[in-house]
């Protein structure tokens, strides 16, 4: 039987929390899916630039100019798409304190990632699955889609909720905490392998799969591209990227989504002009 001061303490922390949930909900752009994020993206944005620089140092940059060059045009158009199109909502709040890069580093493995705040990696291995600026459109597209749906915060989120409860919350709304650092590295899979991106959830997938299209095809970039580059993906032999074709969805599932969406998508399309 629970005592007076316990049921008091019980009803205080549901209030808490329910104001909490409250306050952090927010919708993600394009989809207008209700999500719950709880830490300050700004916090985040600073951890992200501090990962992001260890990785940089800990990594060889691309020498190949001509693919290096195409990663940061591509990369800028798609960031500008992502301007453009958050500013026509009154959303470009969204993107504030972003500082966007575009690297092309040196790895066999084929993968890509965005963290919060704009910072963007393309590994050499995703090249031969890409072909072209179009197909690295999908990669970078699809990227920055999850940082710009703050899919790691609405993670990181429900991690901190789940498994460390108020005091972590607690300690999470501290500037500068232990706590919170610990708990980026688990759910962006940074520190002993920097960079190495764990898998999202199938939702944030196919939400990013989404955005990236709409963002790829307000940049210029055919969308319907994206189909084929998945086709070339699912073909890959050997273990699969572990961000890019985790197994939520499966490359069948993830292709079939991605027709359904194009006649939407295809209607911000504009083809870049030669």
């Amino acid at each position: 039987m629970f005592s007076k001061t316990s049921l008091n303490l019980s009803i205080y922390i549901f209030l808490f929390f329910s104001f909490i949930l409250l306050e952090s909900c927010h919708k993600v752009p394009v989809t207008n899916r209700k999500q719950v994020v709880l830490l300050p993206e700004s916090e985040l944005v600073a951890m992200s630039l501090t990962s992001y620089d260890e990785f940089i140092t800990a990594h060889k940059i691309s020498t190949q100019k001509e693919q290096s060059a195409m990663v940061k045009k591509v990369g800028n158009d798609i960031a500008n798409a992502v301007i453009s199109y958050l500013k026509s909502h009154n959303n470009e709040k969204l993107i504030e304190g972003y500082q966007w890069e575009y690297n092309l580093v040196e790895d066999n493995e084929p993968n890509a990632w965005c963290m919060p705040g704009g910072k963007i990696v393309v590994y050499t291995g995703i090249l031969p699955y890409t072909k072209d600026a179009n197909g690295l459109a999908v990669v970078m597209g699809h990227e920055v889609a999850h940082a710009v749906a703050r899919h790691g915060n609405e993670r990181m989120s429900h991690q901190v909720v789940m498994q460390y409860g108020s005091a972590a919350l607690s300690s999470f709304l501290s500037e500068k905490s232990e706590t919170t650092q610990a708990i980026y590295q688990q759910a962006f899979g940074l520190g002993a392998q920097l960079g190495v991106m764990l898998p999202y959830s199938r939702l944030h997938e196919t939400e990013a799969d989404k955005m990236g299209l709409i963002f790829m095809a307000i940049a210029g970039y055919n969308p319907e591209s994206a189909i084929e580059f998945w086709q070339r993906m699912s073909t890959n032999g050997g273990q699969k990227p572990l961000e890019l074709m985790s197994t939520h969805p499966s490359d069948d599932y993830r292709i079939q989504t991605l027709k359904e969406f194009m006649p939407e998508v295809l209607k911000y399309y504009k083809p870049i002009k030669p």
